[in-house]
């Protein structure tokens, strides 16, 4: 973007890491390096922040009140937003300028992101669970709002005239006359103002916005396509070091000797043992890689389980918490299943599988004086500072985060390992050192997507009205658990297990697996009912939201005359969570020779509200298909011993140029609701609606993901 502040330049150009110096200093002397500016106070009303539940105070943690910890206006017009959130590729950089720039009435251009950075921003609990647009959208509208009135204001009483005749158009106040005009950087220039602005100001509604709802470009899209941007993995310091860490031959294993006389031969290389913490710094990356492998250690590696006994450990539950009660219990599900004449009852699977984003784990730690600086890639900067707090005994002050944008994260990138791996290392050899990871480290010491077993036992009546619904969730999780359908008699339960594998938080979380089993149970249930599988869930189908997103993918793939072969099937599914609805048409080929299929046509109607970006929400459900087709069709872990049997690309499948279908994304733009966030349930549609497609196909069902894993 255009009109960039001189520290953020530093920060993002290529190669400007090389000479920057940590940005340690207070706040005030941070908004003094921009010259002077706008400083607003904003408290709001009694009303409001009791609505909020604690609107400003989250888990101890206490918002700002004033619009100068959000939004900064220079002396020569550029606009600076400051927000914990950060960009991992899901283009929130340009939908959250875009909205700034709509309620302040200032050109997009002008808006510079400063994100995740924790010496600078607001505190931010974290960049996952599709939460970004719901809540920081309007935060930031709420203060570019107020900061718009405040201009007005401040016009309107330098120019000694009544505030009701100005108006903000394009970063400009002028008089209805056009007598008197002034940039927002003439009116703030020389001057802190402060003022106390009680009450929530009116926001622009959706229906008149003229930047957000539009298709923006990507900002800082030419830094992107030319190479020039800067990961987390680019970051350099001057004297800057190499760290290797030397791993474990399996999980929970503990050193039993050690051998490090090969390493400490080569020229440069520095040793730090510490426990069972084995680090490597050397002057680059290949001598600390080769110095790390010259390492000779021998490790107790206790037995542990492996796929094949992974689903019965599962549904064994967890040995330190009891079964949760119910999620939802209506009604007598018993009862009902006893007297319903059409049930099924099926068991679903789910293994663990890997975020596998394109840059791995990486780390720049640097001490100065007591001070801990890191540049690294996270989802969550204020909680890897609090990682590092704890770690080494530091008080918060001491600790700096910077999250440069990242290379992708799908929920894989909430914790720090590489930051404290790397201020371990910088610690003992007193120089800046850089970590990260490899790609097998990746793939075998990040956390997995969680497996997983549902068991779902539904019934229905002769019409194919639902009668009964129960569905256990053991281990996956309690994302998008409750059925969108209407059924009176429900147990719907989430179940805790003692997991073989460290698991977190992915990209649409349990939704995927929660919504496979559903819309797969679904489309049994309606073969079973002799209806159409799309008559069938809109015949037990209420929320008018879901039904549109369902018809609206009907109909642009055709359902009506969509003829299902022994080669080509034709399936649909849909689902909500996190105030989104989806609804997927997936169109199959079999090869019945090779006993391969191959997803040629997806539609996804798509319904999350007023959208802000309508090409970036197209792009990013574009690439929730593609994503998804890897979780569907063959990726998955495989381990035993305390190993990973496939931490590499060659032998984990993820999916290929090939293996892309055609992608149609169709847009319902609710501008009369909210914004709801859309990162993560766009994968939700794709497994069930293919597993539908190949039961029409060829009569079979696929009940397990990867459902094609050869």
């Amino acid at each position: 973007m255009a009109a960039r502040n001189a520290c953020e330049v530093e920060m993002l150009e290529g190669g400007a890491f090389d000479s920057l110096a940590p940005l340690q200093f207070p706040r005030r002397d941070f908004l003094k390096f921009f010259g002077s500016g706008l400083l607003v106070a904003f408290a709001p009303s009694a009303a409001s922040s009791q609505e909020s539940g604690g609107r400003f105070i989250f888990r101890g943690h206490e918002l700002p009140k004033n619009i100068s910890a959000w939004l900064h206006i220079a002396v020569d017009n550029s606009i600076t937003v400051f927000t914990g959130k950060v960009e991992v590729g899901q283009n929130i950089r340009t939908s959250l300028a875009q909205q700034v720039a709509e309620e302040l009435r200032a050109p997009f251009a002008s808006i510079s992101m400063v994100m995740g950075d924790t010496a600078l921003t607001p505190w931010d609990m974290g960049t996952f669970g599709s939460r970004t647009t719901p809540t920081m959208g309007p935060e930031l509208r709420t203060m570019a709002a107020a900061a718009r009135q405040l201009l007005i204001a401040t016009a309107a009483r330098r120019w000694h005239i009544d505030a009701a005749t100005l108006q903000a158009v394009n970063g400009v106040i002028t008089s209805a006359a056009g007598s008197r005009s002034a940039t927002y950087g003439e009116i703030t220039q020389g001057n802190d103002l402060v003022q106390v602005v009680s009450g929530d100001p009116a926001l622009t509604p959706a229906t008149n916005w003229q930047i957000a709802g539009t298709p923006v470009p990507k900002a800082d899209i030419r830094k992107f396509v030319t190479g020039r941007h800067i990961y987390p993995s680019d970051v350099a310091r001057p004297g800057m070091m190499h760290g290797a860490v030397v791993r474990p031959s399996g999980y929970n294993a503990t050193l039993e000797s050690l051998d490090t006389s090969a390493a400490e031969k080569i020229s440069g290389v520095q040793v730090v043992h510490d426990g069972d913490f084995i680090g490597i710094v050397a002057p680059d990356y290949s001598t600390a890689r080769s110095a790390a492998s010259a390492v000779k250690s021998n490790w107790n590696v206790p037995v542990q389980p492996a796929n094949a006994d992974l689903f019965a450990i599962l549904k064994k539950g967890s040995g330190e918490a009891p079964s949760r009660g119910p999620d939802k219990q209506t009604g007598d599900v018993a009862q009902a299943l006893a007297r319903a004449p059409i049930k099924h009852d099926q068991e679903y699977t789910v293994q663990y599988i890997q975020h596998a984003p394109l840059e791995p784990r990486a780390a720049v730690a640097e001490w100065q004086g007591g001070n801990l600086t890191v540049w690294t890639g996270t989802q969550r900067p204020f909680g890897v500072k609090d990682q590092l707090v704890e770690a080494f005994s530091l008080n918060p002050e001491q600790v700096h985060v910077i999250q440069p944008d990242m290379g992708s994260g799908y929920g894989g990138k909430h914790t720090g390992e590489a930051a404290i791996e790397a201020a371990r290392l910088a610690k003992a050899a007193g120089r800046p050192v850089k970590l990260i990871w490899t790609r097998e480290e990746e793939f075998t010491w990040a956390y997995f997507r969680p497996a997983g077993v549902i068991q779902i036992r539904a019934g229905a009546e002769a019409d194919g009205k639902l009668t009964a619904w129960e569905h256990h969730n053991y281990n996956s999780g309690g994302a998008a658990l409750g059925t969108p359908y209407d059924v009176a008699n429900q147990l719907i339960q989430y179940h805790p297990a003692d997991s073989p594998l460290r698991q977190g938080s992915y990209r649409s979380l349990a939704a995927a697996a929660n919504n496979f089993a559903r819309e797969s149970h679904m489309d049994s249930l309606a073969h079973a009912a002799n209806l159409d599988p799309l008559e069938f869930r809109l015949r037990n189908l209420s929320n008018p939201r879901m039904r549109a997103v369902l018809q609206a993918a009907a109909e642009k793939i055709r359902w009506s005359a969509a003829k299902s072969t022994s080669e080509r099937g034709c399936g649909i599914a849909c689902g909500t969570d996190k105030g989104g609805y989806v609804a997927t048409g997936a169109e199959i080929a079999v090869d019945h020779a090779t006993k391969k299929l191959h997803v040629v046509q997806v539609i996804q109607a798509w319904e999350s509200g007023a959208v802000i970006n309508p090409d970036g929400l197209r792009n990013q459900q574009m690439g929730a298909v593609v994503q998804a087709i890897g979780g569907a069709l063959f990726e998955q872990i495989l381990f035993a011993k305390g190993k990973i049997l496939n931490p590499f690309f060659a032998e984990y499948r993820v999916p290929r140029f090939k293996d892309a279908p055609q992608i149609e994304v169709v847009l319902l733009d609710r501008k009369d609701i909210a914004p709801a966030g859309a990162g993560e349930i766009g994968l939700i549609g794709l497994a069930p609606a293919v597993a539908n497609a190949y039961y029409a196909a060829t009569g079979t069902r696929i009940n397990r993901m990867p459902m094609a894993p050869a």
